[in-house]
């Protein structure tokens, strides 16, 4: 079972009055690993060829994996979008809001262990 990570509503926000949302079983992260993804409208409110992010060039995937766990409302566009191998190589480099840094990081511990050998 999944839920949202809450216990101050500032200290984990995505953004000022939503909380970040965090996958309950990085397991379930199976987004893919190579390619070009497009992110939905509902994320980046951009024209499709510029929501389009490819996975084999660096700041592409920071820049998606960043978009997505600020954005993100359903865990479906986790599972989806979202891959857990690549989440923990890209970690240690993800500019990301302290909360959502910081509900992921409760969630799970291995993202802040590979986030301190970055």
């Amino acid at each position: 079972m999944t839920s949202a990570l809450e216990s101050s509503p500032n200290r984990l926000a995505a953004r000022p009055g939503r909380a970040a949302l965090v996958i309950a079983d990085l397991g379930e992260l199976r987004g893919p690993a190579a390619g070009v993804v497009q992110l939905p409208h509902r994320m980046l409110w951009l024209p499709p060829q510029d929501r389009n992010f490819d996975l084999a060039d660096d700041y592409d995937r920071c820049r998606m994996y960043e978009i997505v766990l600020r954005e993100a409302v359903q865990y479906g566009e986790l599972r989806t979008l979202l891959n857990a191998g690549v989440l923990a190589g890209v970690w240690p480099q993800l500019l990301l809001p302290r909360g959502v840094r910081t509900a992921w990081q409760q969630r799970h511990p291995m993202l802040a262990a590979v986030r301190a050998a970055g």
